[in-house]
């Protein structure tokens, strides 16, 4: 019987890296700490005490926040927002992509102000993914106002592979480098590329990526380490931490620490 040739071998290898990848998020799924149970009208959005308070921070601040996807979405992935404080201002303006806004608003740019940035997303606690101070944190948050209102994809929304809330934040940081922001794996959707590039910066800055529509791809940089993408899914290792990148999961380990 004639073995299989190779490219005939390529569609099994496919399935079977999916199933592995899989894994990640079914594990969340089942054992990760995630509200399957309470309706979308009665979670909550508390602080978690995170952010400074704005009428006794001062000087300008930029942050970006990641919490758990409502419900089972969770398991996959997570949603992701900027929040950016002037000087002088008493409030943080939140800047952040939310899909339902489009048939309301036709746009799915959501600006908001607020005191308390670092908010739960439907009782899903936050967390700071990265952190801008500075004397020139002014210039930068001018240049995010102007990456925001360029966003080339306000008027559509796709959950999966993108553009979505993190396809957003992703666009933002790669027109902002110092933010130097290292989106998670979990962040579902940072691959698609404005335009439907095939190649651009990694968010951070640090490096470069080649990408099929956020379905197909890889990423180098000295931020993200290398990182693998199949149908959404990011696998991958953070050399500058010596850290895993896992589907679902999130970065695990960080043997440099210390």
């Amino acid at each position: 019987m004639r073995s299989p040739r190779r490219w005939q071998l390529w569609p099994r290898r496919l399935v079977l890296a999916l199933m592995v990848l899989l894994l990640g998020p079914l594990s969340v799924l089942a054992f990760g700490e995630l509200d399957l149970q309470t309706h979308w009208s009665d979670a909550g959005f508390d602080s978690a005490g995170i952010a400074p308070d704005p009428r006794e921070q001062k000087a300008p601040l930029i942050q970006v926040y990641g919490a758990r996807a409502y419900n089972w979405r969770g398991a996959f992935g997570i949603h992701s927002w900027i929040a950016a404080k002037r000087r002088g201002a008493d409030q943080y303006r939140i800047y952040q992509v939310i899909g339902w806004n489009l048939r309301r608003f036709g746009t799915t740019v959501a600006i908001s102000e607020t005191q308390r940035p670092d908010f739960a997303w439907y009782n899903a606690e936050p967390e700071l993914l990265a952190e801008y101070r500075g004397p020139d944190a002014e210039s930068v948050i001018d240049r995010i106002e102007a990456a925001v209102a360029a966003y080339p994809h306000a008027g559509e929304y796709r959950m999966w592979p993108g553009p979505n809330s993190n396809s957003f934040i992703a666009h933002v940081a790669r027109q902002v480098p110092e933010m130097k922001l290292d989106l998670p794996p979990t962040a579902i959707g940072k691959d698609y590329l404005a335009h439907g590039r095939l190649f651009d910066s990694l968010p951070s800055g640090s490096g470069w990526q080649l990408s099929l529509l956020g379905l197909l791809g890889i990423g180098v940089g000295l931020e993200e380490g290398i990182e693998l993408n199949l149908l959404g899914l990011s696998a991958g290792l953070d050399v500058d931490d010596l850290a895993l990148r896992l589907p679902g999961i999130g970065r695990v380990g960080n043997w440099n620490e210390g």
